[in-house]
């Protein structure tokens, strides 16, 4: 019977990938941030577009 010495054979498996990471989650304090952002862009969508027309008629009206 032969019986190979070859250190090469078997071939081992190649390493295993580490499973990826679960993915971050954010605590209570930097959520509370997030959501007053969102709710500060939320009012400024419709504030801003008025005060930007008021101050566009105020020029419009200093220079008329």
């Amino acid at each position: 019977m032969f019986v190979p010495f070859d250190p090469d054979w078997p071939p081992f498996d190649p390493p295993r990938r580490a499973p990826p990471p679960p993915p971050r989650r954010l605590n209570p304090a930097q959520e509370k941030r997030l959501l007053q952002l969102v709710g500060l862009n939320l009012v400024l969508m419709v504030v801003a577009p008025i005060g930007g027309a008021t101050v566009i008629g105020a020029l419009l009206g200093w220079w008329g």
